[in-house]
């Protein structure tokens, strides 16, 4: 027997029951992994409450990254092994495959090879935030050294990864936040400014930075009314990755500042990176050795035991929590 997060209707944590429930076996082509740790995203937190691209399917699993070693393999499957020490993508049906839980069957496609010298808490925290970021950053955004890029909401763990990415190729980070309480620890994590969205204006504030110039690259995971200061904030030719919509307001489009300044303004999921072969190779290969030589570390929280969930998620909807937070079981 084993633990497994359960929900039957939509809503706050509080719906959320942990069951016993059989360990079952992998069918063809899927793996069954001993879990380790799972990492805590927006994402999950939107699916439980009924606002994701996902809908949930009761009764529901959840969860999508998760770390530890498979434990027996399907029919089928042929480039994994007992043992092997892996991490999960976010390429399931959570009702179906959800992570969270003592054990987790997942299909092979949705499992990668977790880097050596991480721990688990580490592998647990770094395909979604990290993945997200490169492709925002590097494969969309195709910033260089010397690039100005602006990330809003930087203390999640995409805007944490974001920071490590833009430094790691020598652009420089401007983050916003409306937390000032979380000022000096972003500083030390590698921000080179800092914005407090309710102290001063952000577009105002961009121009002095960048000497009227604006920012080649905006990555956003707000949307919202918001998104005419961010269009202003840009350069000419720069780009809006729009990844998360924190905001309950619509998000209009930037008419005048699109024409005048030519900006491209556009929505991405991590699947876009996910389900392309060789843009998911690039990915792993560039972050693979970034965390290989230390240039990438996840920000990490850890809370001990599937039971805490719950407190665990208060505490990421609190807002003062930086980086990702784990379960490690």
């Amino acid at each position: 027997m084993g633990k497994v997060v359960k929900f039957s209707v939509t809503g706050d944590e509080d719906v959320l029951k942990i069951v016993d429930e059989p360990i079952v076996k992998p069918a063809r082509g899927e793996v069954l992994i001993d879990v380790r740790a799972i990492g805590l995203n927006r994402s999950e937190i939107m699916f439980r409450q009924g606002y994701y691209i996902q809908q949930p399917e009761f009764p529901s699993r959840i969860g999508y990254e998760a770390s530890g070693i498979i434990t027996a393999i399907g029919e089928g499957v042929k480039n994994w092994k007992v043992g092997d020490k892996v991490g999960t993508l976010p390429m399931i049906s959570m009702s179906k495959y959800g992570v969270w839980a003592d054990y987790a069957v997942v299909p092979e496609y949705a499992i990668v090879r977790s880097p050596d010298n991480l721990s688990f808490a580490e592998s647990a925290a770094i395909w979604i935030a990290y993945t997200t970021a490169w492709g925002g950053l590097i494969d969309i955004g195709n910033i260089k050294s010397g690039d100005y890029v602006l990330i809003t909401a930087a203390a999640g763990g995409p805007g944490m990864a974001a920071i490590q990415i833009a430094r790691r190729i020598g652009a420089i980070p401007i983050v916003t936040l409306r937390n000032a309480e979380l000022r000096n620890e972003l500083f030390r994590s590698g921000a080179e400014h800092v914005i407090i969205t309710d102290e001063e204006k952000t577009d105002r504030r961009i121009k002095h930075i960048t000497g009227g110039k604006g920012v080649k690259v905006v990555f956003d995971c707000i949307a919202g009314s918001g998104i005419d200061t961010l269009a202003a904030s840009a350069s000419f030719g720069g780009t809006i990755v729009v990844y998360g919509m924190l905001s309950p307001e619509s998000t209009p489009f930037p008419m005048y500042a699109a024409f005048e300044k030519g900006l491209t303004v556009r929505g991405y999921t991590i699947t876009e990176i996910l389900n392309d072969k060789d843009r998911w190779a690039r990915a792993y290969y560039d972050l693979t050795t970034g965390f290989n030589d230390g240039t990438l570390a996840p920000n990490i929280t850890v809370k001990s035991g599937i039971d805490n969930i719950k407190d665990a998620l208060r505490y990421i909807e609190s807002g003062n929590k930086l980086g990702k937070v784990v379960i490690e079981l």
